[in-house]
């Protein structure tokens, strides 16, 4: 244990920051190996989570299996019929965006179950239309396509870091409806997930990746710098969700304290709209209510 804490050493420091959650003032510091106890006692109830212990390992391996036997099925669909799926992912930082799609993507046929992680933009990207290097990405025929971070950074890093003009956020806000209404309106399955947690869930996660020496490289200089945006970065999403939340593209708000419970209600929302040929719907299960459900409302309770 202390040879893999020497090793993390390598991972970004930042020393002790103060921090207001509840009305109370804290202490956190990344660089602290330990961590203290108001984050150990909330990180899985943060911010009104309706668990308050985490799914049991053998019920979500074997419910993660069946789901994931279905992702097969409907992929050979996709491939029959041509049909095209797209999942955007977004949340956070920690919010466990990765790793729901790792599981979804998992025994999928990595031919035609892609996943999209882009970097910054080049400068050639600076120059074209905000949506042009998104689109580039988009599924063919019998693809399903998975984005980690999309085109919503505009909605929600980029002006709470200074990324972007209030001009050219506004501007987002304002077409970013009328370019999903096209991706309906060609046929593409189109999923919008945001992965919700809280804040002592976050910083627990923050505080892993420091000290692990197999995840400090996702560990970042943009995640310290946000340690202290928490409630910039709420009113950014709750605009961007009530902007761009509609009918034909819902926002799908996944409470995603506890890993297990959010991957297999992302996977459930996927199979319940795909209508793929011999679909077990046992399998598939019904939605956790508690967990899952869509738009501004459903961020509120």
């Amino acid at each position: 244990m202390e040879k893999a804490k020497e090793k993390a050493e390598a991972a970004p420091a930042t020393g002790p920051i103060k921090i207001k959650i509840g009305g109370k003032e804290r202490e956190f510091d990344i660089d602290n190996p330990v961590l203290p106890d108001w984050i150990e006692d909330n990180k899985l109830t943060a911010g009104g989570y309706p668990y308050d212990k985490k799914m049991k390992g053998e019920e979500y391996d074997k419910e993660l299996e069946r789901l994931q036997i279905e992702l097969v099925k409907a992929q050979a669909w996709l491939q029959a019929t041509g049909k095209r799926v797209m999942a955007l992912f977004e949340g956070r930082d920690a919010a466990g965006k990765g790793g729901t799609i790792f599981v979804l993507r998992q025994y999928m046929n990595p031919r035609t179950a892609r996943n999209v992680a882009l970097t910054k933009p080049t400068p050639t990207e600076l120059g074209q239309w905000y949506y042009q290097r998104y689109v580039d990405h988009f599924p063919t025929s019998g693809e399903f396509v998975t984005f980690d971070r999309s085109w919503y950074n505009r909605g929600g890093v980029e002006p709470v870091m200074g990324f972007c003009t209030p001009e050219q956020h506004e501007k987002f806000l304002d077409e970013t409806p009328h370019f999903e209404r096209m991706i309906c309106n060609e046929g593409i399955h189109f999923f919008k997930f945001w992965l919700n947690i809280g804040r002592e869930t976050q910083l627990e996660r923050f505080h892993d990746r420091r000290w692990s020496p197999l995840k400090n490289w996702k560990f970042s200089p943009i995640d310290i710098a946000g340690i202290n945006k928490w409630d910039d970065y709420t009113k950014a999403r709750d605009l961007m969700v009530e902007r761009t939340h509609k009918e034909f593209a819902p926002w799908i708000v996944v409470r995603a304290n506890d890993k297990r419970r959010a991957r297999l209600a992302v996977m459930q929302r996927i199979l319940l709209s795909l209508p793929y040929d011999g679909r077990d719907l046992d399998a598939v299960g019904k939605e956790d209510k508690k967990i899952i459900g869509e738009g501004p409302s459903f961020l509120e309770k």
